[in-house]
């Protein structure tokens, strides 16, 4: 394929937005006026009805794939527990995804979309009505429902508030080389190989190999494909056996305003028989236990005896989190549809190979961003193939057929 990239800065994802950090604490007045709790939640075969035990502001609702999943946000809600599922809905959880909006997602038997609802005339009571979609579907955007106006409660009020701008990550580490054409035109993918140092990663009983060790001459035979074709530019995070903290690695995509954020990873599990790739994106809420865990793993690189060298806390982590425009996730999830559609071709890959979890390493606000876990070290053949010249070879032919295409459609959409 012969690509023109001419022109081609402007077209691609690059958000170029004044981000914005609300400083909270003390400074503002976090509790909203009034505060409905969930009270009860109960479904049937196409139903879903939320019910509070006082007014709150209002809800949004969407629908997830990979696992099935069904999402309402309730500004003004305070969590309660648990509910009653049946219908199509196998499962309901609950938690406080900030202040002043609880979240409660429904794990679903099959894919399901939101075709009606709304609040009842007292503003106490949400019903969604549901139908099930064959395949992925279309599931749609974000749906918001509001309870009549004199029966809504009012948002918190700010005492005092301060806004500044998040702007580019600070210069702790130096920049890495840009690889490829000399040409600022042309898309800037950033590879961040997992671990380094200190920091080794999983361990493989066949063999010994080091996550650390793996990831990094998998990044470089990704490199090395990219640069002989010539269609984008690329850098490493790291070239070197060195240690990085996660912020540092998103951060130094950010700082070279890169296109296209990937971190390169391979797995552990107790199973033995447990093998293939999975792309993770971001989510405050995991598809699944397993990227919970995994996720909960990998977060504490950065954490040596007992000290956390990252320096990000978990609510700032939230608010880069809410701050993120919907477009930078909705590019990553497309980017990891592709990774798989193109690498099944050269590896294999899990029987669900796109899930969600909130790894702190994709968190650039800006920067379209996935993970990618190669294969599991303690999987006897996953272990030979992510070792071997040629499965390394596999995978960089997959990865970069993924990145040419992936442009070569941003190009196309000019």
């Amino acid at each position: 394929m012969n690509f023109s990239w001419t022109e081609l800065a402007g077209t691609l994802h690059k958000t170029g937005m004044s981000f914005v950090l609300i400083l909270a604490s003390s400074l503002l007045a976090v509790e909203p006026a009034q505060s409905g709790s969930v009270k009860r939640i109960d479904t049937g075969a196409s139903q879903i009805t939320v019910a509070f035990d006082d007014l709150v502001e209002g809800a949004s609702a969407f629908s997830l794939i990979g696992p099935n999943r069904i999402a309402i946000d309730v500004r003004g809600g305070k969590a309660g527990r648990g509910g009653r599922a049946t219908g199509m809905v196998k499962a309901i959880r609950q938690g406080q995804f900030d202040s002043n909006t609880a979240r409660i997602v429904f794990d679903l038997d099959q894919p399901a979309i939101i075709t009606s609802g709304g609040f009842s005339a007292d503003g106490k009571s949400l019903h969604l009505n549901l139908k099930s979609v064959t395949g992925n579907g279309s599931l749609g955007g974000r749906q918001t429902f509001l309870p009549p106006l004199r029966f809504r409660a009012e948002p918190p009020k700010n005492t005092y508030s301060v806004k500044a701008p998040i702007g580019r990550p600070k210069d702790l580490v130096a920049l890495p080389k840009i690889y490829g054409p000399n040409d600022p035109e042309r898309p800037l993918v950033v590879l961040d190989a997992g671990h380094g140092g200190h920091d080794p990663g999983a361990i493989s009983p066949h063999g010994n190999q080091r996550e650390k060790n793996v990831t990094l001459a998998i990044a470089r035979a990704i490199r090395d494909r990219l640069v002989a074709s010539g269609r984008v530019r690329v850098a490493l995070t790291r070239n070197t056996d060195k240690f990085l903290v996660l912020e540092e690695r998103y951060g130094i995509a950010r700082r070279l305003d890169a296109d296209l954020f990937i971190s390169i990873h391979a797995d552990a599990a107790g199973n033995e028989e447990a093998s293939g790739a999975t792309v993770y994106t971001l989510s405050e809420v995991a598809s699944d236990r397993e990227a919970s865990k995994l996720a909960a793993r990998e977060n504490k690189s950065n954490v040596i005896n007992g000290v956390n060298l990252g320096g990000t806390n978990q609510e700032l982590s939230s608010i880069l989190i809410d701050l993120t425009q919907r477009e930078t996730m909705n590019v990553s999830a497309d980017f990891a549809k592709l990774l798989h559609r193109e690498g099944r071709r050269a590896m294999p890959f899990r029987s669900n190979p796109h899930r969600f979890a909130s790894f702190v390493v994709l968190k650039a606000p800006d920067t379209p961003s996935v993970l990618f876990e190669t294969g599991y070290l303690t999987n006897r053949n996953d272990a030979a193939f992510l070792n071997s010249q040629n499965g390394q070879s596999r995978i960089a032919d997959g990865v970069a057929n993924a990145i040419e295409t992936h442009f070569a459609r941003k190009l196309a959409q000019r």
